[in-house]
Parts: C-alpha cells; structure tokens; sequence
C-alpha cells in the first residue's frame, strides 16, 4: 500500500504517530517561512505543514505544487495551533518529512468545491473531476448505502437477485426502445429493455417465488430532471400474492431505509385511490407536504351570469391560509404563471377575505358579499385568506390547477425536500383512452390485472371505468415506484389485448412466448419497481436525479465527457447491413 492512513481518519489520538497519506492537493498556502498543504482523498481532507526551519529543501518543494496534484506525503501528526472545527480532522495537521509527486495536473477548468464555478455543462465534461467533489461523492456513498440496505432487506425476506438480458424484443407498448442491431442476423434489432417485466413473470412461472434486481433500463424518450436516457429500478416480482401483500412489503422496505439512512420512523404509510387523487390534488403524485385540498364550487360559482363559471365543467380552487395581502403585482404573477404554455390556462379568479370580513375579489362585478361568503364556506377559508379559483374542462382544469398548487407551496416555503410525506395511490385506470390514436393504452402495461370487481363485464360495457389493480408509491410529489398485481391467465391476458386494439395474430406474434407459458401452470403473482436514481435524489432533498449518477447524460441524451452518441464508421455499417439516412431526408 502507498498509503499507511486516509486524509480523513487522523484524529487527537493519534499525534506524534508516523503516517504516509496520498491524495490530491486540494490548495497550497504559502505564508513565507511556512507552506501549508490540504491534501484530499475520497475520505476527507488533512492539513500539512511544511517549515522553511525544518527542512528548507521541502519548504521550496512545497511551492512547485499546485490544486490537483498527486502526492504521496510521509510525516508525524501534530495537534493545531488554529484547529478547523469544520473538518473531522481539524485538530490536526501533518509536519510533513517526505513529499512525492505521484503525479502533475494541469489546472482544473473550474473549482474542485462544493460550491464550484463550474456550470452543468461544463462539469459534465470534465466529469472525473466533478466527481472528486465532496457533494457529489457524498451523493455516491449515499447510492451505495442505500443498495446495500436493499440488497439486505431483500434477501433477508427469501428474494433472490436475479439477472436478466438486456438484448430482447421490442414491443409496441410503453415508451420508445433503444434498439440494437444485429450483425449475425441481418436486419433483425434487439431492444434494450425498458424494464424486465416479461422475464421476472416467466422468473414466477419458473418457481422463483420471489426475485429482486437493481437493474439498468433504457427509454428513449424526452428528458427532464428526474428522467435519464438510462436509469436503474429496483425490480421485484412475488408469487402467491395479492395486492396488500406487495404493499405491506415494500412499504417495510422504505421505511427500512429511512430508518436506517435518515433515521425517521413512520406509521402506515396513508393510502388514496387515484380517483381522490385527481379530485383533491389534480395529480396521481400529490404532494402531501402541504394541505391546499382542492375544493369543487360549481354549486355556489354558476348561475350569476358568469360566463366563465357558467360554461365550464368544472369551477374548482385552492384556499391559500393567510394570503389575503397578496398585492395586485403578486396576482398578477399568478394569473401569467398559469397563462404559460406549460400550464395553459385562460385566466384566473382572485377572492380576498379580508381582516375586516369583507371580500375582494376578481369578480365583484358577478358575485355580492354573501355570494362570496358562500364561496368561503365551501373552503373552509378563514379572515386573512386568499382562495384562487380557475374553471375548464375536469381533467385539463384539475392538472392546471395542480400547478399553481405546487406553484403556491414553493411560493410559501410550504415544500422543504427533508419533510417527508409518503402515500400510496391504488385503483388506477387500467385503460386511457388516446383521442389521436382513437383506441385505448395501458396504463401501466398490458400484463396488468384489472380489479376483479370490474372485470369482465365493466370491460365490455365501459372500458375506461374499469380498475386496475396497480399502485404507486408517492414521496413528496415524486412517483418513486409503481407495480401492479400480474395478469397470470392466458384467456384474461388475451382478453387485455384485444381491448388493446391488437388481434389475435398480432398478440401472438408479439406475446407468444409469454402467452404460452401461461399454459404451464403460471402462479398467481405481483409485483413493483422502485426508481432507485429518484429514491436516492429524494433522501438527499435534491430535484435533479443526474448527481446520484455517476457518468449521467444531458438534457439532449449526450456523455459530453466522451462525445456520445457519435457516428460509427462505413465498415460497421456494412456489417451491421445498414446505411445512412441524411439528416434532412427523415
């Protein structure tokens, strides 16, 4: 070993010992007669000294170095004059004897600090040298705690981690695929797989009854702060199972982690069906950290010749406690807030009820004071509240009005990322219907089991109304997972794809692996997955999943640091039987 000790372990105890540390040097002080060094590892950081009196030849060695050098330091721990209470190591220091530069560095493009002066796309570059910064490694470690608890828990409770391909078929169903082309089978592709659903079921026909994996999946669509090109689930299935099973267990298993990483306790976590959701909250992700319930008004909100309120389907608000002296600026920055493309909305109707009881609103001209009393009652609201009220299509009106409800939350500090609020949504859809498509999707996925209280004849009668038997678990507003009880039957799974729009020739052509296994006595099953990038972001308190990755892609789906994707030469081309479409020509 090159090193006897770490740059962050040397405690008071250990002074007047020997030691040899290696790392990079973090910054070099030099004060005249006297160069101080902060040398830095994975582990930590420890000061060094070097004396002109001591050793004049290393005083003038310490000058040559600087940020980022490698070195290999021999020297005695001394307790500090000036101790640093911000580091571990800040009772001490190193009166350093021996300095070997194990290797050079050209100045770093931007600060190797928490607090950097690099941008994104720069540190995505140059990533190997993001990574040897603290909070980024700190997020690492977090990573690598978090499995190991998983991997624990898991095995604990008789899973077992299986791996599956990741060369597959495509299906028609879900997002885009990542496809692979095959050179020993021209013109035929493989898929990378966007999880490993059909093979963890086929792991249930095959008598594992319970599988687990921590396993990279691929989707080629658009991206966002908590979406990669390629991510990584903590995929399980169970056999002889229902519903309540899967959630009794993985909720064990979150609170284990947050136990043990966070050291929080929960009760039960609350559940909701995803038709409270949308009602309450206009999402099947609610935030729960915050009240700000939605509140439906068509009762007190129509008849008074408001045509806004009138014509629409659905008049619906939020009460914001203690509000009422928003100015007219602010309003207005709400009312464009929600006029954003992003949102959507028309407009939006302010009532102020003030300290003195009386109203002020958007549309005094429309309602009297007892009209807007009325209003009051119907939120609850008390003197000092601000109600916002928007109006629309059901749907469209209740996802716009999600967004200023977030919108306020954030405005009101009312989302701090370390307030943890869990919750399970269950009784989703199984089908939605696409207006441009004209036919209905899955929701979740085709393999699905619908409620067996819908099923079979709601799915004639009504398709859209029949329940699935699928949850998500919800933390803070973010989806961290989602699963559903399996369809384990040849003859309902059939069922499921002609509902699908597919015929019986196309499901085969597809399915025909699966469907037939379902012939050989298929167990009853269920299962889940767990977003392991968003899980580690969320006990961290951050938005963005790309820091708990440790080589992450960009908005565009590109490695900066190693310039892909990029285009492969006309001898792989010929192999791979393909050629070249120009840009323009697509």
């Amino acid at each position: 070993m090159l090193r006897t000790k770490t740059c962050g372990e040397l405690r008071i105890d250990d002074c007047n010992s020997k030691v040899t540390l290696c790392g990079w040097v973090q910054k070099v002080r030099d004060l005249g007669s006297m160069t101080f060094i902060d040398l830095r590892d994975r582990y930590g950081i420890t000061q060094l000294v070097c004396n002109v009196d001591t050793d004049k030849n290393l005083y003038e060695q310490s000058k040559t170095l600087s940020r980022e050098y490698v070195l290999q330091v021999t020297g005695t721990v001394r307790e500090r004059s000036n101790k640093n209470k911000n580091i571990p190591t800040g009772d001490i220091e190193i009166e350093v004897s021996q300095i070997n530069v194990l290797n050079t560095a050209k100045l770093p493009p931007f600060t190797i600090e928490d607090n950097t002066d690099g941008g994104d796309e720069l540190r995505m570059k140059y990533r190997y040298l993001d990574l040897r910064r603290p909070v980024i490694r700190k997020n690492l470690e977090q990573r690598h705690r978090l499995a190991q608890l998983i991997r624990n828990y898991l095995s604990d409770e008789n899973f077992l981690e299986i791996e599956t391909p990741f060369l597959i078929r495509s299906t028609p169903e879900g997002a885009r695929d990542f496809v692979v082309p095959s050179r020993m089978n021209p013109n035929q592709f493989y898929a990378l797989p966007q999880s490993p659903q059909q093979y963890k079921q086929l792991l249930m026909v095959s008598g594992f009854d319970r599988y687990f994996q921590i396993v990279k999946c691929f989707r080629d669509e658009d991206l966002r702060a908590d979406r990669q090109p390629e991510f990584t689930q903590i995929d399980c299935e169970m056999s002889f199972v229902e519903q309540e099973d899967v959630l009794n267990m993985f909720e064990g298993l979150i609170k284990h982690l947050f136990e043990k990483e966070k050291g929080i306790t929960f009760d039960k976590f609350p559940r909701m069906t995803w038709q409270d959701a949308m009602k309450y909250y206009g999402s099947d992700k609610p935030d729960l950290r915050f009240d700000m319930k939605f509140t439906e008004l068509n009762d007190v909100a129509k008849g008074k010749g408001f045509s806004v309120f009138d014509d629409a389907e659905l008049v619906v608000g939020i009460c914001a406690k203690g509000c009422a002296g928003y100015t007219r600026k602010q309003l207005d920055a709400l009312t464009e807030f929600v006029k954003r493309p992003q949102v959507g909305a028309k407009g939006l109707v302010y009532i102020k009820y003030n300290e003195d009881g009386t109203f002020k609103s958007s549309i005094d001209k429309f309602y009297s004071q007892e009209d807007l009393m009325k209003f009051a009652d119907k939120f609850g609201a008390d003197k000092g509240d601000l109600m916002l009220v928007m109006s629309g299509k059901t749907m469209q009106v209740r996802t716009q009005l999600c967004a200023l409800r977030l919108e306020m939350g954030t405005q009101l500090n009312l989302r701090d990322p370390f307030n943890y609020a869990v919750t399970w949504v269950t009784d989703f859809p199984l089908l939605e219907w696409n207006e441009e498509d004209q036919r209905f999707y899955a929701m979740h996925h085709p393999f699905t089991a619908p409620n067996p209280e819908d099923y079979p004849e709601m799915l004639d009668k009504d398709p859209g109304k029949v329940r699935a038997w699928a949850y998500d678990l919800v933390i803070n507003g973010t989806e961290v997972g989602g699963g559903s009880v399996r369809i384990h039957n040849r003859d309902m799974q059939m069922r499921m794809f002609e509902a699908l729009g597919f015929t019986k020739e196309a499901a085969l052509a597809q399915f025909g692996f699966l469907m037939g296994a379902f012939e050989y006595g298929a167990p009853p099953h269920a299962g889940l997955a767990f977003g392991f990038d968003r899980l580690c972001a969320i006990f961290a308190g951050a938005d963005s999943i790309r820091d708990f990755i440790a080589f992450p892609k960009n908005n565009s789906g590109r490695d900066l640091m190693s310039d892909s994707p990029n285009y492969i030469d006309q001898k792989q081309l010929d192999e791979l039987y393909l050629s070249l479409v120009p840009v323009e020509k697509q």
